[in-house]
């Protein structure tokens, strides 16, 4: 069976060093804080300006005046501090954080990332701080499903829509597999309700595995 958004969050979840300091993106990548550990020590950092957000809230805990960079209401955690949103660019930017995990058009064989726009006439371009948090961040996690609405694959030789960063990309989790970017090219770490032979009659780069 392929991953649900929930599932691919819990992975990611999963796989974030203990203590790490971490950025998630706006949209499916904001779910992964509803899956760390209490215990986890991971301190989320929004892009405007918290630091130790909480699990996405809901209920009675819902304060209109704690929202992430997506507009979602969140939670606060003991500790929890706000700053200014050019102190949480600096953050971005300086290299203060370990991960960030953000949603992406397409992804290519070297690493490179296109998430900000398609490039279509009518489409409409949010890049965010995606730039800044793809060439801060100590290790950049991608979150998406692995084919487009089309059919086509979105990990693909090279990017056609416009670039976000240039070999920025560790690892790129999707509904079908989960995949690391290394040197000498993508490797197949785990598969869901595919077969690796499959992947690699539907992927369009080389897969290792």
């Amino acid at each position: 069976m392929s991953l649900d958004k929930h599932q691919m969050a819990a992975l990611i979840a999963r796989d974030i060093p203990h203590g790490a300091y971490v950025n998630l993106g706006i949209g499916r990548p904001t779910l992964v804080a509803d899956h760390l550990p209490a215990d986890s020590g991971v301190v989320l950092h929004t892009e405007n300006g918290m630091l130790n957000m909480g699990p996405a809230a809901k209920g009675d805990d819902v304060d209109p005046d704690l929202i992430n960079a997506g507009k979602i209401p969140v939670t606060e955690l003991p500790g929890t501090s706000y700053f200014h949103h050019a102190d949480s660019f600096a953050m971005m930017r300086g290299g203060h954080l370990d991960v960030c995990v953000l949603g992406a058009f397409q992804v290519s064989a070297g690493g490179d990332l296109a998430n900000w726009h398609t490039g279509e006439p009518d489409a409409i371009p949010a890049v965010g701080g995606a730039m800044d948090l793809a060439i801060g961040a100590k290790s950049v996690y991608v979150m998406m499903t692995l084919f487009a609405k089309d059919g086509s694959s979105k990990l693909v030789p090279e990017c056609t829509y416009p670039l976000t960063g240039v070999g920025c990309v560790d690892r790129v989790y999707t509904d079908l597999a989960t995949f690391l970017i290394t040197p000498s090219g993508i490797e197949v770490r785990e598969t869901f309700g595919i077969t690796l032979d499959e992947l690699r009659a539907r992927v369009p780069v080389p897969l290792a595995g």
